[in-house]
């Protein structure tokens, strides 16, 4: 097996993800709105830091297709599991009756990266089997919620204030006009 498809999946996910983190606040907003629950809704610097939390796990696991040649069960479960993943963007949208965060990218570009990662591991004699898919739900699933509410539980920052306050200066002692 060529490194092809881990590096064609990862950076499928990593464009699909622009477009997911983008919009995800959007999205929801319009849930948040729609039921009441204002839990739901996630700031833009929030939505970034779930989809990097998401992609030091894509990456390591397409890292670990690469070095295995694709025998990795959890490279395996990754490609099973974002195949998947592309159809969960289509029902949210069919559900919400609206766009909704990463279904303009889910067709175009994620589900070819997963497909030719699949065909690697088929070409290769190991076809992803239908447990694998399971696997890979049962893995994703999980991974992204968890991702989603450590973003939520980092602290929130106002917009344009520094994330660090600088120390104050020392002032200058002053002199009376009376000292020398």
């Amino acid at each position: 097996m060529r490194a092809r498809g881990p590096a064609l999946l990862f950076a499928a996910w990593a464009a699909h993800d622009v477009e997911e983190a983008l919009a995800f606040p959007d999205t929801c907003d319009g849930l948040a709105d729609r039921t009441g629950v204002e839990g739901l809704r996630i700031t833009p610097a929030q939505s970034w830091t779930a989809v990097g939390m998401m992609g030091i796990f894509v990456a390591a696991a397409c890292w670990r297709g690469a070095r295995t040649h694709g025998r990795s069960r959890v490279y395996r479960a990754t490609v099973a599991g974002l195949e998947a993943h592309v159809y969960t963007h289509l029902a949210a949208s069919v559900a919400q009756r609206r766009y909704t965060a990463g279904v303009a990218t889910a067709l175009p570009i994620m589900l070819p990266g997963a497909v030719a990662a699949r065909r690697e591991l088929q070409r290769g004699g190991s076809p992803l089997r239908p447990r694998e898919y399971a696997l890979g739900i049962g893995l994703l699933l999980p991974l992204a919620l968890l991702s989603q509410v450590a973003a939520r539980l980092l602290p929130k920052r106002r917009r344009g204030s520094s994330p660090r306050r600088p120390a104050p200066r020392p002032s200058a002692p002053r002199h009376s006009p009376d000292t020398p």
